[in-house]
């Protein structure tokens, strides 16, 4: 079959993308400028609501066993720990994946081009997109493979997701609105002479310099260590870890046998006017920029390809009116605006050597951060926010009616059943009928005359808890987010909502 879709970018967003459209059977190609995957950890968190889409996937379970979970934070003063935070607990009856999972980049990146291997789709590396042109029908382009000539292609949709100084998003001449912190950071992998006893925390430190982030990754002697040059050296850029190490040794008591990688960069927080122009859309670092407040950045790209891939997917396999393609950028560009507001304001607090931050510092680290995590409602609200399964689309076009606590644009709530729980019927990655409760006879002939997946699950009281109402209908899309909620098991209102977004469940023939 002929790629109906050109992937520019190879990093883990553009992998995402190109796995999801494999997984449903869509033709493409993946390109990538560079020699082959990167070889630095760079990003490491990896969030619950990634790891249930990847879950859904069939990648979950490689990605946690090649990385380590994260449960808990201590954050100190240097004198004492003035918080410890126990992730696992707060994301407990949550997610089926309470933590955060620590893999370098380098080793998801490896796992992504390895599944995609398995399933016949190479990455073409040293291969640059030169020029493109929409012409309504489809994307005119121009390759090249280094050392090779010129080719001149054509596909029905064009994604970018070639990094922060994306090509694509400047040719399509998209403003990227934002700004860029005065403060020079640093961000280290070394490795200790002697290993560390608890892989799975992470600690923080805090005083008036600024702050240090640091755990373990890779290994149990291995440390990624984040945080703020000393003020001296925020106009180099040529600063060595030699240079800070003694700062580093005097803050935190971590000395470097060795330095596996050491960077010092300068954080944006951005986000493109546009994530899509006609048959053109970006991704990830392409769309937005964070700071590295609660490792966001990476896991929001990802979620950006798990979105646009099965809406591409639909499209593309004539299941899906074309017009559900305009809901990426709707839905998308809303949450990434969100959380860079959300990221920066946190960031700027905790960097801020003025007031706020030793209000931070001093009262709220020691006094207020414990009560919030003690508590059982603000305590789950910080893990929704955190892992991302709090993202909703409830503006959304897509979006539609509520019933109980549930509605529209959600993200499917996780309960656990007798068996197993109401996620694994999503590995299907297909529209699907959820009925907590019982389903009417009507329902039941409805969903297998438009081969729609119908699953229902005996009412527990639990069910109520998480949200849902006994026998209401959930119309669920291939993403795992709620698409039409109703009270009633109305056959007209589903059958409306279908027609007029022209959905067909993939598994129909």
């Amino acid at each position: 079959m002929n790629p109906q879709i050109l992937i520019v970018g190879a990093g883990p967003t553009g992998l995402a993308l190109a796995y999801s459209l494999a997984r449903q059977g869509v033709p493409f190609r993946i390109i990538d400028r560079n020699a082959g995957p990167g070889t630095a950890s760079r990003a490491l968190a990896v969030h619950a609501r990634i790891l249930e889409q990847y879950d859904q996937l069939g990648l979950a379970k490689r990605n946690i066993e090649r990385g380590h979970p994260v449960l808990s934070l201590d954050v100190s003063d240097g004198k004492q720990v003035r918080a410890h935070i126990k992730f696992h607990e707060l994301g407990k009856g949550q997610s089926p994946f309470p933590f955060i999972l620590s893999l370098p980049q380098d080793e998801h990146e490896e796992i992504l081009v390895d599944e995609l291997n398995k399933i016949g789709v190479e990455v073409e590396w040293n291969t640059s997109l030169l020029s493109f042109e929409d012409t309504g029908q489809g994307v005119n382009t121009v390759l090249q493979q280094q050392g090779q000539p010129e080719e001149t292609t054509e596909f029905a949709y064009l994604c970018g997701c070639d990094g922060a100084g994306s090509m694509v998003r400047k040719e399509l001449g998209f403003d990227f609105p934002g700004g860029t912190y005065k403060q020079l950071f640093f961000v280290a992998d070394v490795e200790t002479e002697k290993p560390v006893d608890d892989m799975e925390k992470m600690d923080m430190y805090m005083d008036e310099d600024g702050f240090i982030l640091y755990m373990s990754v890779r290994n149990a002697y291995t440390k990624r260590i984040l945080g703020i040059v000393p003020e001296e050296f925020y106009e180099r850029s040529d600063v060595t870890y030699e240079e800070i190490n003694d700062y580093v040794v005097n803050k935190i008591r971590v000395n470097a046998a060795k330095v596996n990688w050491f960077s010092t960069y300068r954080v944006h927080n951005r986000v493109s006017e546009r994530f899509q122009k006609g048959r053109i859309f970006v991704l990830g670092d392409a769309g937005h920029l964070h700071s590295p407040t609660g490792g966001q950045g990476m896991n929001t790209g990802i979620g950006d390809a798990i979105n646009l891939g099965w809406k591409l997917a639909a499209v593309v396999q004539e299941k899906a009116d074309p017009k559900i393609l305009t809901t990426y950028e709707q839905e998308r560009i809303a949450f990434a605006r969100r959380l860079i507001a959300t990221t920066d304001k946190a960031f700027q607090t905790i960097v801020n050597q003025k007031l706020p931050g030793t209000l931070l510092r001093e009262y709220a680290v020691p006094y207020v951060l414990p009560s919030v995590f003690k508590f059982s409602f603000p305590s789950k609200n910080a893990f929704k926010i955190l892992s991302q399964i709090h993202i909703n689309y409830r503006d959304s076009l897509l979006s539609k009616g509520k019933a109980g606590k549930v509605y529209g644009g959600m993200r499917l709530p996780w309960i656990e059943t007798a068996n197993s729980d109401n996620f694994a019927p999503l590995r299907s990655v297909d529209w699907q009928i959820h009925v907590y409760g019982k389903a009417t006879p009507e329902l039941i002939d409805f969903a297998h005359s438009q081969s729609l997946e119908l699953h229902e699950f005996p009412w527990e009281a639990k069910m109520k808890d998480a949200g849902f109402k006994r026998d209401a209908l959930y119309l669920i899309r291939p993403d795992g987010h709620v698409a039409l909620a109703t009270d009633k098991q109305w056959l007209r209102v589903l059958n409306m909502y279908l027609e007029s977004f022209g959905i067909v469940a993939f598994g129909a023939k």
